[in-house]
């Protein structure tokens, strides 16, 4: 195919020049700009909500980067619900990071900075106090003032209080040798290699005596867990929750056993918050994943999220329902075709709200928890962090492809919505984001198949654009309408010049649970049918895209996938591999999580293991890959080892093909620091711009 070169040729030049004159806001005289990296990174990010006593007010933290100076800041506001007024609280200096807000009363509020947990009036111009500097630092603090209870998770050796694990540590720094040893799976896990410290969950008093408070002696909630021999086996609290009284506390943890890597079993666990009474397993009878502990508000009841699968990941969430009293389990809603991600009681206790992936959305539903009867109170984008206030309002964060994310209140009768904070509006107002466009074509077995199209800055139907087509990780996740912060975010390849193509092919949740397990054993089949059509469906119908022009990039199994392409056409100009598997087989044995691999393909050693792990193997067909390739690699990745994509890079370096590394020795299967994510959007966009001989709309080095 004809593909391009880094040089430019000058009849492209004229594209810029049309897409910027050809963009005018609503208002005419306003011309918008693209979303460049530099704005893109300097965005403002809110978190979750958390709700007032009086259901009056909302804390929520508003984070940002500074591209000059290198530096993350983040501080709390305050919303008025219903009038809409927003107060800033703690200082918005340059380099200040605060975290996990929370309610001490509703005219104290208190929060995390550097680990230790401080306080401060809601109203007048003070300081914040320290309330409870610990030895090692805590995270997710959660408090119950019918209990005057605190709750917290650290990091700590087996058997030991938190002062004595500083002494364990400060003895630790004195060996003369760095060996670890292992004998048991896991040694590693996502980013760390596995020690003897493993997040525990505590609780302790906080006494309130006018001026002074003070923190008792913590209690570790795990503590009565029965320990494995091996203490390098993972035994950790990944999650919990606290009743709304503070009495009872529910956490969710994966038992050590030899087949922690094999096997996806999570348990949720019950405990008491005031005493040491060893904590009751719930979930003994399943050999899945729980996850998503809540308790109703009245404290008598706890919902939780339960897939039932042995040693597979992405099985169906099914939904149930403990009954404290009577300790029976029931469940609802079974029936249901869709995976719920979170639970939350409505306030009246009758009913629950999850989002769920639908058609490329994440929606909010109202589950009824007695009959299971459901009703979707949202429709478009993508929402998240539900927070009840009352029984006929919530307030949720919403973002769509073309809206970064903000806070919203739902009134869960007339699903009429409101938006209640703006947090880019200076920064966006002058910035172009498209919008997604939704098609459906027939993919692989038939299937209807979603994608949708996001189209360039300055678009002007009588010019032809390259296109890029981003393909997501999993197989078993899916591409949702929403306004990522990643490295996939539609709009920075619209902004670069881009027809950008989003395509959920088969694996991807939210199409009915069929649709997810079909990906079974078929990597390179159906996604790669899929998105093979789903290209020629819409270069067929959008005369604008040029077909000579097109690059296909992806991250994990997307990353897999840019590597399987390249075995099996050449109708891309240039690709883009993050942190992608090249061999199945040397992929099985460097992953942290075999499960994984065993359910989707099969064990290497296993006859019939080993036939369909090459027939999904894109080293197999190496000797095929002529497309230029870019290959991003974070060294912590310890679920697609940094030998993956330097093997894939070698192999096409020594064939003359043209192939380029970065690589990323502080970072994992994520890119996480934002300095770090400013020079990937560089590389990449660099990248595909040179090989589509597109002139992006901005100077992109």
């Amino acid at each position: 195919m004809r593909c391009y070169s880094s040089a430019r040729v000058l009849a492209t030049l004229a594209y810029a020049a049309n897409s910027v004159a050809s963009i005018v806001t609503s208002r005419a005289t306003d011309i918008l700009q693209p979303l460049d990296i530099k704005t893109f990174h300097s965005l403002n990010r809110i978190g979750s909500p958390v709700v007032s006593p009086s259901q009056k007010l909302a804390l929520f933290t508003t984070s940002y980067y500074d591209p000059t100076e290198n530096k993350n800041t983040a501080y709390i506001s305050c919303l008025d619900i219903y009038n809409g007024n927003i107060t800033r609280l703690t200082e918005n200096t340059l380099g200040t990071f605060v975290s996990n807000p929370l309610w001490f009363d509703e005219e104290t509020i208190g929060f995390l900075k550097k680990g230790a947990l401080y306080k401060q009036p809601l109203y007048g111009n003070t300081v914040p106090s320290e309330v409870f500097a610990p030895p090692i630092a805590i995270s997710n603090v959660m408090y119950r003032a019918s209990q005057n209870i605190l709750t917290f998770v650290a990091s700590v050796f087996p058997n030991c209080t938190m002062d004595e694990c500083v002494l364990v540590k400060q003895r630790n720094a004195m060996r003369t040798d760095s060996a670890m040893v292992f004998d048991n799976l896991w040694a590693r896990h996502w980013n760390e290699w596995m020690t003897m410290e493993k997040p525990n969950v505590f609780a302790a008093r906080l006494d309130r005596t006018g001026s002074k408070w003070s923190v008792g002696p913590e209690t570790n909630i795990a503590a009565m867990l029965p320990h494995t021999a091996d203490p390098l086996t993972r035994w950790s609290v990944d999650d919990y929750t606290v009743s709304p009284a503070g009495d009872n506390m529910a956490f969710v943890v994966r038992p050590p056993a030899d087949n922690m890597t094999w096997a996806t079993n999570v348990d949720i666990y019950l405990a008491s918050t005031k005493h040491g009474s060893r904590p009751r397993l719930l979930t003994g009878q399943m050999n899945g994943t729980a996850s998503a502990p809540t308790f109703s508000w009245d404290g008598r009841r706890l919902a939780w999220l339960q897939m039932e699968t042995s040693g597979y990941e992405s099985d169906i969430n099914r939904i149930f329902i403990y009954t404290l009293a009577t300790r029976k389990t029931v469940a609802v809603a079974y029936d249901w075709d869709l995976s719920p991600h979170n639970l939350m009681w409505s306030r009246d206790n009758k009913s629950l709200f999850t989002v769920t992936g639908s058609k490329g959305r994440s929606l909010i539903v109202q589950i009824d928890a007695l009959t299971g009867h459901r009703r979707e109170l949202t429709t478009t984008g993508s929402a998240a962090s539900i927070r009840p206030i009352d029984n006929q309002s919530l307030l949720f964060v919403h973002s769509d492809t073309d809206k970064p994310a903000d806070i919203h209140m739902l009134n869960t009768q007339s699903q009429a919505i409101q938006q209640l904070t703006n947090i880019n509006a200076q920064t966006l107002r002058s910035v172009h984001l498209s919008k997604a466009e939704d098609f459906w074509f027939t993919g692989a077995h038939g299937d209807k198949v979603h994608g949708w199209v996001v189209r360039p800055f300055g678009f002007n139907r009588r010019t032809t654009y390259p296109l890029a087509l981003l393909m997501h990780g999993g197989p078993q996740q899916a591409s949702t309408q929403s306004f990522s912060h990643s490295q996939w975010n539609p709009n920075m390849y619209a902004s670069a010049g881009f027809v950008t193509v989003v395509i959920n092919f088969h694996g991807s949740p939210g199409y009915g649970q069929n649709f997810t397990n079909s990906v079974r054993h078929k990597w390179g089949d159906y996604p790669y049918v899929d998105l093979m059509r789903g290209v020629d469906y819409v270069t067929s119908r959008m005369r604008f895209i040029d077909k000579t022009r097109m690059v296909a990039l992806g991250g994990s199994f997307g990353g897999y996938m840019a590597n399987w392409i390249n075995g099996h056409t050449d109708k891309f100009c240039a690709l883009v591999s993050h942190d992608g598997k090249f061999s199945t087989i040397s992929g099985y044995y460097g992953t942290d999580e075999l499960w994984f691999p065993e359910w989707d393909l099969g064990k290497p050693w296993d006859p019939a293991g080993r036939v369909i792990l090459e027939e999904n193997n894109p080293e197999r067909f190496s000797a095929n890959f002529k497309t230029p390739t870019l290959f991003v690699q974070g060294e912590k990745d310890f679920r697609i080892s940094s030998t993956e994509s330097l093997g894939a890079w070698t192999m096409m370096r020594r064939r003359g093909v043209p192939a380029r590394l970065v690589y990323f020795p502080d970072e994992d299967h994520w890119i996480n620091r934002a300095g770090n994510s400013v020079r990937w959007h560089t590389e990449v966009l660099d990248w595909i711009t040179k090989w589509t001989n597109t002139s992006a709309p901005y100077r992109i080095r």
